[in-house]
Protein backbone atom coordinates (compact mmCIF):
# COMPACT_ATOMS: atom_id res chain seq x y z
CA UNK A 1 0.00 0.00 0.00
CA UNK A 2 1.22 3.94 -0.78
CA UNK A 3 0.33 6.54 0.61
CA UNK A 4 -1.47 9.50 -1.22
CA UNK A 5 1.80 11.49 -1.72
CA UNK A 6 3.57 8.04 -2.53
CA UNK A 7 1.06 7.11 -5.38
CA UNK A 8 1.11 10.90 -6.90
CA UNK A 9 4.86 10.68 -6.70
CA UNK A 10 5.03 7.41 -8.75
CA UNK A 11 2.15 8.22 -11.33
CA UNK A 12 2.19 11.73 -12.26
CA UNK A 13 5.00 12.82 -15.49
CA UNK A 14 3.90 16.20 -16.52
CA UNK A 15 7.12 18.15 -17.38
CA UNK A 16 6.91 19.65 -13.12
CA UNK A 17 6.85 16.38 -11.24
CA UNK A 18 10.27 14.62 -10.12
CA UNK A 19 8.74 11.26 -11.76
CA UNK A 20 8.52 13.07 -15.38
CA UNK A 21 12.03 14.72 -14.78
CA UNK A 22 13.63 11.05 -14.07
CA UNK A 23 11.47 9.86 -17.42
CA UNK A 24 12.97 12.72 -19.13
CA UNK A 25 16.40 11.62 -18.35
CA UNK A 26 15.94 8.66 -20.50
CA UNK A 27 15.93 8.28 -24.14
CA UNK A 28 11.83 7.43 -24.97
CA UNK A 29 10.40 5.73 -27.78
CA UNK A 30 7.82 8.20 -29.81
CA UNK A 31 6.57 6.88 -32.76
CA UNK A 32 7.41 3.81 -35.12
CA UNK A 33 9.88 4.83 -38.16
CA UNK A 34 7.36 3.27 -40.52
CA UNK A 35 5.05 6.47 -39.42
CA UNK A 36 7.21 9.01 -41.11
CA UNK A 37 8.93 6.83 -44.12
CA UNK A 38 9.53 9.31 -46.76
CA UNK A 39 11.49 12.16 -46.55
CA UNK A 40 9.09 14.89 -47.03
CA UNK A 41 6.17 12.80 -46.05
CA UNK A 42 3.04 13.90 -43.79
CA UNK A 43 4.27 15.21 -40.04
CA UNK A 44 2.22 12.85 -37.51
CA UNK A 45 1.07 14.26 -33.44
CA UNK A 46 3.51 13.14 -31.07
CA UNK A 47 1.90 13.35 -27.71
CA UNK A 48 4.06 12.29 -24.99
CA UNK A 49 5.01 12.62 -21.20
CA UNK A 50 2.24 15.77 -21.51
CA UNK A 51 3.38 17.42 -24.31
CA UNK A 52 1.92 18.16 -27.78
CA UNK A 53 4.44 17.38 -30.06
CA UNK A 54 5.24 16.67 -34.05
CA UNK A 55 7.11 14.53 -35.57
CA UNK A 56 8.46 15.04 -39.30
CA UNK A 57 11.38 13.54 -41.45
CA UNK A 58 13.21 16.39 -43.86
CA UNK A 59 13.94 16.27 -47.04
CA UNK A 60 17.61 14.49 -46.02
CA UNK A 61 16.39 12.02 -43.79
CA UNK A 62 16.33 13.64 -40.63
CA UNK A 63 13.44 13.41 -37.96
CA UNK A 64 12.74 16.12 -36.33
CA UNK A 65 10.47 16.40 -33.56
CA UNK A 66 9.30 19.99 -32.20
CA UNK A 67 6.81 22.00 -30.46
CA UNK A 68 3.23 21.51 -32.04
CA UNK A 69 2.66 24.83 -31.77
CA UNK A 70 4.17 27.69 -33.98
CA UNK A 71 5.62 30.46 -31.37
CA UNK A 72 4.23 33.48 -33.88
CA UNK A 73 0.52 32.67 -33.34
CA UNK A 74 -0.23 29.19 -32.07
CA UNK A 75 -1.47 27.68 -35.32
CA UNK A 76 -0.83 23.73 -35.17
CA UNK A 77 2.39 22.84 -37.19
CA UNK A 78 0.95 19.14 -37.45
CA UNK A 79 -1.61 21.16 -40.72
CA UNK A 80 2.36 22.06 -41.55
CA UNK A 81 4.07 21.96 -45.34
CA UNK A 82 7.26 19.00 -44.75
CA UNK A 83 9.11 20.89 -47.65
CA UNK A 84 13.41 21.80 -48.17
CA UNK A 85 14.64 20.65 -45.08
CA UNK A 86 11.96 22.03 -43.17
CA UNK A 87 8.64 22.47 -41.76
CA UNK A 88 6.68 25.22 -42.75
CA UNK A 89 3.34 26.81 -40.59
CA UNK A 90 0.47 27.31 -43.56
CA UNK A 91 -0.90 30.44 -41.32
CA UNK A 92 1.72 32.72 -42.17
CA UNK A 93 4.64 30.44 -43.53
CA UNK A 94 7.11 30.48 -40.69
CA UNK A 95 9.20 27.35 -41.20
CA UNK A 96 11.45 25.58 -39.00
CA UNK A 97 14.28 22.91 -39.39
CA UNK A 98 14.74 19.38 -37.17
CA UNK A 99 16.84 21.39 -34.20
CA UNK A 100 13.87 24.80 -33.93
CA UNK A 101 15.61 27.17 -35.74
CA UNK A 102 13.74 29.16 -37.92
CA UNK A 103 14.93 29.18 -41.62
CA UNK A 104 11.99 31.31 -43.08
CA UNK A 105 9.68 34.10 -41.50
CA UNK A 106 8.27 36.01 -44.42
CA UNK A 107 5.93 38.23 -42.31
CA UNK A 108 8.78 39.52 -40.81
CA UNK A 109 10.79 42.35 -42.25
CA UNK A 110 14.75 42.03 -43.55
CA UNK A 111 17.00 43.03 -41.14
CA UNK A 112 14.69 42.50 -37.65
CA UNK A 113 16.58 40.44 -35.15
CA UNK A 114 14.06 37.82 -35.15
CA UNK A 115 15.10 36.02 -38.03
CA UNK A 116 18.30 34.82 -36.28
CA UNK A 117 16.92 34.32 -32.61
CA UNK A 118 13.64 32.52 -33.30
CA UNK A 119 13.61 29.21 -32.17
CA UNK A 120 10.36 26.44 -31.66
CA UNK A 121 11.22 23.70 -28.94
CA UNK A 122 13.30 20.65 -30.40
CA UNK A 123 13.97 18.28 -28.90
CA UNK A 124 17.18 15.20 -30.40
CA UNK A 125 16.41 11.97 -31.70
CA UNK A 126 17.69 8.47 -32.94
CA UNK A 127 16.45 6.10 -34.60
CA UNK A 128 16.76 2.03 -33.19
CA UNK A 129 14.67 -0.36 -33.68
CA UNK A 130 12.38 0.72 -35.89
CA UNK A 131 11.55 2.84 -33.52
CA UNK A 132 11.91 6.95 -33.44
CA UNK A 133 13.56 8.00 -29.88
CA UNK A 134 13.47 11.30 -28.29
CA UNK A 135 15.35 12.86 -25.53
CA UNK A 136 13.78 15.27 -23.67
CA UNK A 137 15.90 16.08 -20.54
CA UNK A 138 18.57 19.05 -20.12
CA UNK A 139 20.50 19.66 -23.11
CA UNK A 140 23.75 17.97 -23.26
CA UNK A 141 25.32 21.17 -21.81
CA UNK A 142 23.52 21.12 -18.63
CA UNK A 143 24.57 17.29 -18.08
CA UNK A 144 27.83 15.80 -16.15
CA UNK A 145 29.92 15.01 -18.89
CA UNK A 146 28.73 17.65 -21.49
CA UNK A 147 26.80 14.75 -23.31
CA UNK A 148 23.88 13.13 -23.56
CA UNK A 149 23.41 9.18 -23.02
CA UNK A 150 23.05 6.91 -25.27
CA UNK A 151 19.69 4.97 -26.76
CA UNK A 152 19.23 2.12 -24.57
CA UNK A 153 20.71 -1.12 -26.44
CA UNK A 154 17.99 -3.21 -25.88
CA UNK A 155 18.47 -6.50 -28.48
CA UNK A 156 15.86 -6.23 -30.46
CA UNK A 157 17.29 -3.32 -31.97
CA UNK A 158 20.54 -5.31 -32.45
CA UNK A 159 19.40 -8.09 -34.62
CA UNK A 160 18.26 -8.12 -38.61
CA UNK A 161 14.73 -6.42 -38.83
CA UNK A 162 13.25 -9.88 -40.29
CA UNK A 163 14.15 -11.27 -36.92
CA UNK A 164 11.98 -8.50 -35.06
CA UNK A 165 8.01 -7.53 -35.16
CA UNK A 166 7.98 -3.74 -33.62
CA UNK A 167 4.30 -2.09 -33.08
CA UNK A 168 2.87 -0.09 -30.17
CA UNK A 169 -0.63 0.16 -29.02
CA UNK A 170 -2.15 3.11 -26.68
CA UNK A 171 -3.93 2.24 -23.24
CA UNK A 172 -6.04 4.12 -21.54
CA UNK A 173 -4.63 3.76 -17.85
CA UNK A 174 -1.32 5.18 -16.43
CA UNK A 175 2.23 3.98 -16.85
CA UNK A 176 2.85 2.05 -13.89
CA UNK A 177 -0.34 -0.11 -13.97
CA UNK A 178 0.82 -1.44 -17.05
CA UNK A 179 4.62 -2.11 -15.72
CA UNK A 180 3.19 -3.95 -12.16
CA UNK A 181 0.71 -6.05 -14.39
CA UNK A 182 3.94 -7.65 -15.95
CA UNK A 183 5.41 -7.80 -13.13
CA UNK A 184 3.16 -10.01 -11.51
CA UNK A 185 3.24 -13.56 -12.60
CA UNK A 186 0.70 -15.05 -10.43
CA UNK A 187 -2.06 -13.36 -12.43
CA UNK A 188 -1.54 -15.48 -14.77
CA UNK A 189 -3.05 -18.53 -13.04
CA UNK A 190 -6.36 -16.73 -13.73
CA UNK A 191 -6.21 -14.08 -16.12
CA UNK A 192 -4.92 -15.93 -19.00
CA UNK A 193 -6.28 -19.62 -18.23
CA UNK A 194 -9.70 -21.81 -19.08
CA UNK A 195 -12.77 -21.28 -17.53
CA UNK A 196 -12.66 -23.55 -14.44
CA UNK A 197 -15.08 -26.44 -15.69
CA UNK A 198 -12.68 -26.67 -18.59
CA UNK A 199 -10.07 -29.77 -18.30
CA UNK A 200 -8.07 -28.15 -20.78
CA UNK A 201 -4.83 -25.66 -20.37
CA UNK A 202 -4.34 -24.60 -24.22
CA UNK A 203 -4.77 -20.96 -24.76
CA UNK A 204 -3.94 -20.49 -28.60
CA UNK A 205 -2.62 -16.86 -27.85
CA UNK A 206 -0.61 -17.69 -25.38
CA UNK A 207 3.05 -18.02 -26.08
CA UNK A 208 3.74 -21.18 -24.42
CA UNK A 209 2.59 -24.98 -24.57
CA UNK A 210 -0.53 -26.61 -22.86
CA UNK A 211 2.16 -28.12 -20.76
CA UNK A 212 3.79 -24.87 -19.11
CA UNK A 213 0.20 -23.39 -19.03
CA UNK A 214 -0.62 -26.72 -16.78
CA UNK A 215 1.86 -25.76 -14.36
CA UNK A 216 1.07 -22.01 -13.90
CA UNK A 217 -2.95 -22.84 -13.91
CA UNK A 218 -1.81 -25.56 -11.28
CA UNK A 219 0.37 -23.24 -8.57
CA UNK A 220 -1.07 -20.12 -8.11
CA UNK A 221 1.43 -18.84 -5.39
CA UNK A 222 4.50 -19.03 -7.22
CA UNK A 223 7.74 -18.19 -5.36
CA UNK A 224 9.49 -14.87 -6.31
CA UNK A 225 13.23 -14.66 -6.65
CA UNK A 226 14.31 -10.84 -7.55
CA UNK A 227 18.14 -9.90 -8.39
CA UNK A 228 19.13 -6.28 -9.43
CA UNK A 229 21.36 -5.39 -11.83
CA UNK A 230 22.66 -2.47 -13.44
CA UNK A 231 19.67 -0.83 -15.13
CA UNK A 232 17.08 -2.87 -12.93
CA UNK A 233 16.10 -6.10 -11.70
CA UNK A 234 15.29 -9.48 -12.68
CA UNK A 235 12.29 -11.28 -11.14
CA UNK A 236 12.11 -15.17 -10.99
CA UNK A 237 8.57 -16.95 -10.46
CA UNK A 238 9.18 -20.43 -9.87
CA UNK A 239 6.05 -23.20 -9.61
CA UNK A 240 5.90 -27.01 -8.85
CA UNK A 241 6.24 -29.11 -12.25
CA UNK A 242 5.88 -32.78 -12.02
CA UNK A 243 8.80 -33.31 -9.33
CA UNK A 244 11.13 -30.01 -10.93
CA UNK A 245 10.76 -26.48 -10.63
CA UNK A 246 9.10 -24.27 -13.29
CA UNK A 247 11.13 -20.89 -13.13
CA UNK A 248 9.58 -18.10 -15.41
CA UNK A 249 11.61 -14.71 -15.72
CA UNK A 250 11.07 -11.09 -16.46
CA UNK A 251 13.30 -8.73 -16.90
CA UNK A 252 12.59 -4.96 -15.54
CA UNK A 253 14.85 -2.04 -17.16
CA UNK A 254 14.55 1.50 -16.13
CA UNK A 255 12.10 3.36 -16.15
CA UNK A 256 9.77 1.23 -18.15
CA UNK A 257 11.02 -1.92 -20.13
CA UNK A 258 9.74 -4.49 -19.71
CA UNK A 259 9.17 -8.25 -20.85
CA UNK A 260 6.89 -11.31 -21.56
CA UNK A 261 8.77 -14.55 -19.22
CA UNK A 262 7.62 -17.95 -21.19
CA UNK A 263 9.44 -17.98 -23.79
CA UNK A 264 12.34 -20.95 -23.99
CA UNK A 265 15.28 -21.41 -25.78
CA UNK A 266 14.73 -20.81 -29.62
CA UNK A 267 10.95 -19.10 -28.99
CA UNK A 268 10.51 -15.60 -29.86
CA UNK A 269 10.98 -12.89 -27.22
CA UNK A 270 8.74 -10.71 -26.23
CA UNK A 271 9.09 -7.01 -24.98
CA UNK A 272 7.63 -3.69 -24.58
CA UNK A 273 8.03 -0.34 -23.26
CA UNK A 274 5.78 2.14 -21.70
CA UNK A 275 5.40 5.58 -22.26
CA UNK A 276 2.99 8.40 -20.75
CA UNK A 277 1.36 10.48 -22.97
CA UNK A 278 -0.14 11.77 -20.20
CA UNK A 279 -1.01 10.65 -16.44
CA UNK A 280 -4.37 8.87 -17.77
CA UNK A 281 -3.44 7.20 -20.95
CA UNK A 282 0.32 5.61 -21.96
CA UNK A 283 1.55 4.56 -25.43
CA UNK A 284 2.92 0.73 -25.06
CA UNK A 285 5.81 0.18 -27.70
CA UNK A 286 5.74 -3.63 -28.36
CA UNK A 287 8.09 -5.72 -29.81
CA UNK A 288 8.87 -9.56 -30.61
CA UNK A 289 12.46 -10.71 -31.77
CA UNK A 290 14.16 -14.21 -32.31
CA UNK A 291 17.53 -13.88 -32.29
CA UNK A 292 18.12 -17.10 -33.86
CA UNK A 293 15.79 -16.96 -36.77
CA UNK A 294 13.52 -14.67 -38.99
CA UNK A 295 10.44 -14.14 -38.13
CA UNK A 296 8.54 -15.86 -41.04
CA UNK A 297 5.19 -14.83 -42.80
CA UNK A 298 3.20 -16.96 -41.08
CA UNK A 299 4.28 -15.72 -37.34
CA UNK A 300 3.98 -12.08 -38.65
CA UNK A 301 0.27 -12.68 -39.59
CA UNK A 302 -0.14 -13.72 -36.03
CA UNK A 303 1.36 -11.23 -34.38
CA UNK A 304 -0.83 -8.86 -36.69
CA UNK A 305 -3.79 -10.07 -35.50
CA UNK A 306 -2.83 -10.10 -32.02
CA UNK A 307 -0.40 -12.61 -30.38
CA UNK A 308 1.93 -12.60 -26.31
CA UNK A 309 1.99 -8.70 -25.37
CA UNK A 310 0.99 -7.71 -28.77
CA UNK A 311 -3.01 -6.70 -29.04
CA UNK A 312 -4.97 -6.91 -32.48
CA UNK A 313 -4.96 -2.89 -33.66
CA UNK A 314 -7.02 -0.90 -35.46
CA UNK A 315 -5.45 1.55 -37.92
CA UNK A 316 -5.01 4.36 -35.23
CA UNK A 317 -3.01 1.84 -33.09
CA UNK A 318 -5.90 1.79 -30.74
CA UNK A 319 -6.56 -2.12 -29.60
CA UNK A 320 -9.81 -3.69 -31.15
CA UNK A 321 -10.95 -4.80 -27.76
CA UNK A 322 -10.69 -1.52 -25.56
CA UNK A 323 -12.29 0.74 -22.66
CA UNK A 324 -14.83 2.06 -24.91
CA UNK A 325 -16.58 -1.77 -26.08
CA UNK A 326 -16.07 -3.01 -22.72
CA UNK A 327 -13.36 -5.22 -24.42
CA UNK A 328 -15.74 -7.20 -26.30
CA UNK A 329 -16.34 -9.33 -23.12
CA UNK A 330 -18.66 -12.11 -23.89
CA UNK A 331 -20.22 -13.53 -20.79
CA UNK A 332 -21.30 -16.81 -21.93
CA UNK A 333 -17.58 -17.51 -23.53
CA UNK A 334 -16.61 -16.77 -19.61
CA UNK A 335 -18.83 -18.80 -17.83
CA UNK A 336 -18.11 -21.94 -20.56
CA UNK A 337 -14.71 -21.68 -22.12
CA UNK A 338 -12.41 -18.91 -20.95
CA UNK A 339 -11.86 -17.25 -17.09
CA UNK A 340 -12.39 -13.35 -18.64
CA UNK A 341 -14.71 -14.15 -21.85
CA UNK A 342 -12.20 -11.68 -23.63
CA UNK A 343 -10.21 -12.78 -26.60
CA UNK A 344 -6.77 -12.23 -26.21
CA UNK A 345 -3.57 -11.92 -23.91
CA UNK A 346 -2.84 -8.48 -24.51
CA UNK A 347 -6.50 -7.71 -24.28
CA UNK A 348 -6.98 -9.46 -21.00
CA UNK A 349 -4.05 -7.78 -19.21
CA UNK A 350 -5.40 -4.29 -20.71
CA UNK A 351 -8.96 -4.78 -19.29
CA UNK A 352 -8.03 -5.75 -16.02
CA UNK A 353 -4.93 -2.84 -15.54
CA UNK A 354 -7.49 -0.05 -16.99
CA UNK A 355 -10.27 -1.88 -14.76
CA UNK A 356 -8.07 -0.31 -12.14
CA UNK A 357 -9.04 3.04 -13.05
CA UNK A 358 -6.81 5.42 -15.34
CA UNK A 359 -4.89 5.98 -11.86
CA UNK A 360 -4.84 3.16 -9.50
CA UNK A 361 -5.69 4.10 -6.23
CA UNK A 362 -2.84 1.96 -4.49
CA UNK A 363 -3.73 3.20 -0.67
CA UNK A 364 -6.73 0.92 -1.07
CA UNK A 365 -4.57 -2.12 -2.03
CA UNK A 366 -3.79 -5.18 0.09
CA UNK A 367 -0.71 -6.81 -1.17
CA UNK A 368 0.59 -10.11 -1.07
CA UNK A 369 3.87 -12.31 -0.59
CA UNK A 370 3.22 -12.71 -4.92
CA UNK A 371 3.76 -9.16 -5.22
CA UNK A 372 6.98 -8.96 -4.30
CA UNK A 373 8.26 -7.52 -7.79
CA UNK A 374 5.36 -4.88 -7.69
CA UNK A 375 6.97 -3.51 -4.43
CA UNK A 376 10.22 -3.69 -5.68
CA UNK A 377 9.75 -1.95 -9.12
CA UNK A 378 8.18 1.23 -6.60
CA UNK A 379 10.89 1.18 -4.62
CA UNK A 380 13.30 1.50 -7.51
CA UNK A 381 11.92 4.12 -9.46
CA UNK A 382 10.01 6.00 -6.58
CA UNK A 383 13.58 6.22 -5.21
CA UNK A 384 15.16 7.56 -8.43
CA UNK A 385 12.99 10.13 -8.94
CA UNK A 386 13.44 11.33 -5.32
CA UNK A 387 17.25 11.33 -5.73
CA UNK A 388 17.34 13.23 -9.33
CA UNK A 389 14.88 15.65 -7.53
CA UNK A 390 17.47 15.79 -4.50
CA UNK A 391 20.35 16.49 -7.62
CA UNK A 392 21.65 13.24 -8.01
CA UNK A 393 21.27 12.74 -11.73
CA UNK A 394 20.41 8.58 -12.34
CA UNK A 395 23.19 6.40 -13.38
CA UNK A 396 21.37 4.08 -15.77
CA UNK A 397 20.72 6.58 -18.33
CA UNK A 398 24.60 5.81 -19.29
CA UNK A 399 24.33 2.39 -19.09
CA UNK A 400 23.05 1.58 -22.45
CA UNK A 401 25.17 -1.22 -22.87
CA UNK A 402 23.76 -3.24 -20.02
CA UNK A 403 19.67 -3.39 -21.46
CA UNK A 404 20.94 -5.92 -23.48
CA UNK A 405 18.70 -8.86 -21.44
CA UNK A 406 16.55 -11.53 -22.12
CA UNK A 407 13.52 -12.91 -20.13
CA UNK A 408 12.37 -16.54 -20.22
CA UNK A 409 11.70 -19.81 -18.82
CA UNK A 410 12.96 -22.72 -17.91
CA UNK A 411 13.17 -25.82 -15.76
CA UNK A 412 15.15 -27.13 -12.64
CA UNK A 413 15.71 -29.49 -10.21
CA UNK A 414 14.18 -29.05 -6.66
CA UNK A 415 16.53 -26.97 -5.02
CA UNK A 416 18.83 -25.13 -7.64
CA UNK A 417 18.97 -21.69 -6.32
CA UNK A 418 17.88 -18.73 -9.05
CA UNK A 419 21.44 -17.74 -9.31
CA UNK A 420 22.82 -21.01 -10.90
CA UNK A 421 18.86 -20.80 -13.04
CA UNK A 422 19.34 -18.58 -14.31
CA UNK A 423 22.96 -19.38 -15.31
CA UNK A 424 21.63 -22.32 -16.95
CA UNK A 425 19.17 -20.41 -19.34
CA UNK A 426 20.81 -17.70 -19.98
CA UNK A 427 24.86 -18.70 -19.73
CA UNK A 428 24.70 -15.31 -17.43
CA UNK A 429 23.76 -14.78 -13.44
CA UNK A 430 21.82 -11.65 -14.60
CA UNK A 431 19.91 -12.82 -17.66
CA UNK A 432 22.52 -10.52 -20.05
CA UNK A 433 23.16 -11.70 -23.42
CA UNK A 434 26.59 -13.09 -23.24
CA UNK A 435 29.07 -10.70 -25.83
CA UNK A 436 29.71 -12.38 -28.88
Amino acid sequence: MLTAEENNLLTRTGPDTPMGQYFRRFWQPVALSSELREPDGPPVRVNILGEELVGFRDTDGRIGLIDSHCPHRGANLFFGRNEECGLRCVYHGWKFDVDGKAMDLPNVPPGVRMHNTMRVKAYPTREYGEYIWAYMGPSAEELPGGTLPEVPQLEFGQIAPENRYVTKQLLECNWAQIIEGDLDTSHFSFLHMPAPNVPSNQNPDAPADERRLRWIRNDPMPQFSIKEHEVGFVVGGMRDADGEKYWRMTQYMLPSHGTGPSAMPGETYFGFTVVPVADEASWVFTYAWNPDRVIGDEERAKLRKGHGVIAELGSDYVPLKNRSNDFMIDREVQKHSTFTGVKGLAEQDAMIQQSQGYIADRTRENLTATDAAIVRFRRTVMEGAQGLASGTEPAAPRRHDYYKTRPGSWFAAEGVPFDDVLLERFGDPLGRVPAG
